[in-house]
Formats: C-alpha cells, structure tokens, sequence
C-alpha cells in the first residue's frame, strides 16, 4: 500500500470518529443546546420573556406533565412504551377530588396507590403474557379513562371542605416564592437520577432496555425489571393528577386527555431512544423545559392558533425522530 493511500484510510478514519462524536453529542446534548438557542430567541423577542414571573409560570405550568415523563422515561429506557399514563392521572384527580376533605395524605396515598396498582396490572401483563406494551397500554387507557368518566357520571368533581394541605399541594409555595409543583418535580427527578445512575435497579433497566433477552443470560429478572417500571409509571401519573385537581380545585375524568403523547415527546425530544437502552432523566427534564418554553413562545407571539401548536407539536416530534435516527447511523 503506497503513502498516499495509508495517508488517505487515516484521514477516512478520523473523519468517521469525528462524525460518530458529533453525532454522539448531538443526539444526547442536542435539546440542551437547542433550549439555549430558544432562550436566547425569546430573550431578544419578548420583553416579559426572562422575567421570574414568567419562567416560575413555565416551569410550574409544566411541572406535573413533567412527572409524568419522568414515569415514562423508566419505561422507554427498557424498550417499552406506556399510553395509559393520560388516563391514569384523570383517575387519580378524581379520586383525590372525592378524597380531599378527608385530608392530603389520604386523598394522595389513595389516588397514587390506585395509579400505581393499575401501572403494576400494565407490567404484570406485559411480562408474564408477552403481549406488545402498546397493545397492553392501550387498552389500559381506555379502560381507565372509562372508569373515570363512569365513576362521575362525565362530571367534573368539585373539590369542597378540602383542608389548606391538599390546597397547599397544587398552589402553594415554599418560601414564599418556590412553587409546590416545581419543588416536588426537581426532588422526583433528582431520586430518579440517583436511581437509574447509582442504584443496581436502574443499571438493570439500561440492560433490558439494551438487550432483554442478554439481560435474561445475565441472570437478570427481566419480569421483575418490566413490572417495576410500569408501576412507576403509575405511581408518578397519580402524583400529577392529585397535584392537577388540587391546582385546578376538581378531578375531571378528561383531564390528561393526549398527555401520553407530551410526554412521549419530551422523552424522546431530550435523547432517550424509542428502542431503549440509552438515556437519562435529566434529558427527559430538558425536553420537556424545551416544549415548555417552546409553547410559552407561542403564547407570548399570540398569532399562532392552538390548532396550528398541535400541527407544530407533531412537525417538531417528527424532526427529532428522524434526526435521531441519522445521529445513531453515524456511529
């Protein structure tokens, strides 16, 4: 082989790496950058844009859809996917709503328990009959949205005589200044960073997520791993629709309606991969702080109808899909 072609396969060679670096950092730190950008966008724009008022409304706005990403990134990571998670936490609001005057912790632990018995139903299913998790979930929402609707009669469920704790949960604030919502969303996501990177939970759902039937061979419990994750998935859809009827002051058997699919986006907007395996949480809290301020964006232009966000949202899903796949051929 002469000089020259030596000299050539080098250069081929560390344009690859290159490449596969590029891609590799744009796929896990892309939404990251992105948000930057869109910050800086909205910072030049709109005046009321960086204001705390603004940024404290944004994060609280989307603290509870956030809980529910957060539920699902456990569940992508092991290759999964959970479309019930809208329906669960109408569940949930409702049953808080009817729960509320007998105090906070009962309405919590009684709507969360519930959410999180039905997640357990989802895993269960999933694992021990080796059906699809999309088929599964699907029919778990619903079946969940139908008891909701069935149980009030399709009316929203007022909240009377609740004490100042259940109140307290959806608008107060710690300090007098940090809203409930967004201090239980970053301690949530800081226990779920914990787990997933220090604890032997969390190295096993990477595992499942990146080859089950491997995972299997180890000596893993690939059913015990699957189950765990939809029960999670539950547990968190719960806590948002409790902190959603108490901000609200009802349970509404439709709210949640399409929240599966936000939190789909945000999931895979902040570099989680569909197939599993690879990802983390703050990701996940990155994506969604990028549909957050995207959609805050489009309120503060107020020329963009709430139709056309819709078509956008999906535009932007898409992208991010595709973009994805190109990234992981550059590897």
């Amino acid at each position: 082989m002469s000089q020259t072609e030596t000299l050539n396969d080098v250069n081929t060679d560390a344009s690859r790496s290159m490449r596969a670096k590029v891609g590799s950092f744009l796929q896990q730190q892309g939404a990251l950058v992105m948000l930057v950008v869109v910050c800086i966008l909205g910072f030049i724009r709109y005046e009321a844009f960086l204001t705390p008022e603004n940024l404290l409304n944004v994060l609280r706005q989307n603290s509870m859809l956030g809980l529910v990403a957060l539920g699902m990134t456990f569940v992508i990571l092991t290759g999964g996917i959970d479309l019930s998670v809208g329906a669960l936490l109408a569940v949930a609001g409702v049953i808080a709503a009817n729960l509320a005057e007998r105090g906070l912790v009962i309405a919590l632990v009684a709507a969360v328990a519930a959410t999180t018995f039905l997640g357990l139903i989802n895993g269960l299913v999933i694992a021990k009959a080796r059906i699809q998790p999309f088929i599964v979930t699907l029919a778990m929402m619903i079946a969940a949205r139908g008891l909701a609707l069935a149980a009030t009669g399709e009316q929203s469920v007022r909240i009377t005589g609740a004490n100042e704790g259940f109140n307290w949960l959806g608008r107060g604030l710690i300090g007098d200044f940090l809203p409930v919502p967004i201090a239980i969303l970053i301690v949530a996501f800081a226990v779920g960073w914990l787990v997933l990177n220090h604890t032997r939970f969390g190295r096993n759902v990477f595992a499942v997520g990146d080859n089950d039937e491997a995972a299997r061979l180890m000596g893993l419990n690939v059913n015990r791993v699957t189950i765990a994750v939809y029960a999670i998935s539950g547990a968190l859809a719960g806590l948002a629709g409790v902190i959603l009827a108490s901000r609200l002051g009802t349970g509404q058997p439709v709210a949640g309606v399409g929240w599966e699919l936000d939190a789909i986006a945000a999931v895979v907007i902040g570099g989680t991969l569909l197939t599993g395996g690879q990802g983390s949480v703050l990701s996940t809290l990155v994506g969604v702080l990028l549909l957050g301020v995207i959609f805050n964006l489009f309120n503060l232009e107020g020329q963009i109808s709430p139709w056309w966000q819709l078509v956008l949202r999906g535009v932007i899903l898409l992208f991010v899909v595709v973009v994805q796949n190109r990234l992981t051929k550059l590897k």
